[in-house]
């Protein structure tokens, strides 16, 4: 059995990440950790998240160093970017593999992070070593990783969506992929705000032209792109919209083949035969589902998953799951 850490766990995909490490048969949870500060320490995991009680009562312990807690073969972090970014340092120094949910490892750049970020890098060794977690596509050096960067939820979608095409060499890049896409407002997070108050949350762009996400997705497809996010107002789910243009010739079953060819034999992948999909089809569930249309030069694909699991807690385990040897839906399905 690995002994499983989780940091953070107090938030929405903690909670998430709690879940399947508690059915996971290979896994056993040690402790339940969130910052000393945190006004949750001390608390039941399952009072903060109900649909945990009688399945994981456990309290969330206080961290303010890792010492009491650096016994663990595996370590979730659900934390801030500031937070992992101090503290994945330290569990691989104590033998520690790191899954880590934040962007602080997801790009092998320091000045991103000052860009980006709002922060000054002190790793850029680890920046170098870190695997990005996009598992359909890093299965080789996800199996070999010590630390894992798990993407964020929005460049999940669009780079399942937009990859195939572009390593197909099916676009026309001269004009930019056009992304649209809507969370909802847990992407947030919990704690509480006016920005994501049930009133006050009406369906609106933010971060435009330089949401951090933005940046990560051209990065790791190599193409530049157009991101604009948006907020809309139900709990959770991400829905994209991507417009490109094909190459002169490009055809429907082209397409269709080429995501065939990337995801037949990918589990949490859903490709559509006919029609898009829609976020009831995937919220509460790991999976990323992508449909698309073509008509003359140009096509439209349509990706949703859920943000707290395909685009957070799910593909961390999912990751877990790889470099570990277990199936790769292990506890999610």
């Amino acid at each position: 059995m690995l002994k499983t850490l989780i940091v953070g766990a107090s938030g929405y995909a903690g909670a998430e990440l709690v879940a399947y490490v508690n059915r996971h048969p290979h896994m056993t949870i040690t402790a339940l950790t969130v910052s000393a500060q945190s006004n949750d320490a001390g608390k039941l995991i399952s009072d903060l998240h109900p649909q945990l009680k009688g399945i994981v009562d456990l309290p969330l312990q206080p961290m303010d160093d890792i010492s009491e807690f650096s016994q663990a073969d595996v370590v979730f972090l659900a934390t801030a970017h500031e937070v992992s970014h101090d503290l994945a340092p330290q569990f691989l120094k104590a033998g520690c593999v790191v899954f880590d949910l934040s962007g602080a490892f997801r790009v092998n750049d320091p000045a991103f992070y000052d860009t980006y970020y709002g922060f000054t890098h002190q790793h850029p060794d680890l920046l170098a070593q870190a695997v990005y977690g996009l598992a359909e596509w890093n299965h080789d050096q996800i199996k070999e990783a010590t630390l894992v960067a798990v993407p964020g939820c929005y460049p999940t979608a669009a780079q399942l969506s937009l990859r195939p095409l572009i390593d197909a060499d099916l676009l026309d890049l001269n004009q930019w992929p056009v992304i649209n896409a809507t969370s909802g407002v847990s992407g947030a997070g919990r704690k509480a705000a006016l920005s994501n108050s049930f009133c006050e949350v009406s369906l609106q762009p933010y971060g435009v032209f330089h949401h951090r996400h933005h940046p990560e997705i051209a990065v790791h497809l190599g193409a530049p792109v157009i991101f604009t996010p948006h907020l809309g107002n139900f709990p959770r789910g991400i829905l994209e919209t991507i417009t490109c243009r094909l190459k002169p010739g490009v055809t429907h079953d082209q397409v269709a083949a080429v995501f065939l060819h990337a995801y037949g034999d990918k589990p949490l992948v859903r490709l559509y035969d006919k029609g898009v999909p829609a976020l009831k089809n995937v919220v509460g569930l790991p999976f990323c589902d992508i449909g698309f249309a073509v008509k003359d030069e140009h096509i439209i694909v349509v990706a949703a998953e859920d943000n707290l699991l395909k685009g957070a807690a799910a593909q961390a385990m999912q990751c877990a799951n790889i470099r570990f040897g277990f199936a790769e839906t292990q506890s999610l399905i």
